[in-house]
């Protein structure tokens, strides 16, 4: 028998292996195959707007609400599937730093040789906080913007930064890095990362039935396990 077309996602780093493992276990109960592509989340929003087809695309909420505005997107089929917050990391062989207040993560970022922090909106928003505190000036010289599509982690390991921000979901499992936990909860910064069919999807129907696996609880553990929650 001829296994059916697979289902084509496009979807952001922070959410790829989350969705890699969600994919193969839809497929073992359904026997429709999934393919995600996971690429930098602006690199893949501008896919998405150049045209390219994808039957699902999962990125950040908002981003999400700017292709279905531009008709690239089914926003009547938009189904949020988790939220996710930023975690912080050093080095392996770095001593552990205090992360546990507001006033720990700001002395721990003016006391850091080098910053790194993503390109996404976790991103933008790390940046708006440190100048909310009245130090970007400070420190924006030893600020590193990881390239789109490459992880935080890896310039902490390289030893290109001392001190990193990333999705929670990013920063597990890195070689050469020590991960010391969430942002604490008066400063974390978090995504609602969101599903929707492509408007040129091939397989609608079939993509529906996807969502809301995504959706459902059967997929919640493995949100867990990866660092996020359930939307």
């Amino acid at each position: 028998m001829t296994m059916a077309e697979p289902i084509r996602g496009i979807c952001s780093m922070a959410t790829k292996g989350l969705l890699l493992e969600l994919a193969a276990a839809y497929t073992r109960a359904s026997g429709v195959p999934v393919a995600f592509e996971a690429v930098g989340g602006v690199d893949a929003a501008r896919r998405v707007s150049a045209g390219e087809p994808f039957d699902v695309v999962v990125l950040a909420s908002d981003a999400i609400d700017r292709l279905a505005a531009a008709g690239k997107v089914d926003a009547s089929d938009k189904t949020d599937v988790v939220r996710s917050g930023v975690a912080v990391a050093v080095a392996a062989n770095a001593a552990r730093v205090d992360i546990s207040t507001e006033e720990a993560v700001r002395r721990a970022v003016l006391d850091a040789s080098r910053i790194a922090y993503s390109t996404g909106p976790s991103g933008v928003a790390l940046v708006a906080l440190f100048e909310r505190w009245g130090i970007a000036d400070a420190i924006k010289s030893r600020l590193v913007q990881a390239p789109p599509g490459v992880p935080v982690g890896s310039l902490i390991a390289r030893g290109e930064a001392s001190l990193g921000f990333q999705q929670f979901s990013e920063l597990i499992g890195v070689e050469g890095v020590t991960l010391l936990g969430p942002l604490p909860p008066e400063i974390q910064i978090t995504t609602i990362f969101s599903a929707a069919p492509g408007s040129l999807a091939s397989q609608p129907e079939a993509t529906r039935g996807l969502l809301a696996y995504l959706a459902s609880g059967d997929s919640a553990e493995a949100k867990r396990r990866h660092g996020m929650e359930p939307a």
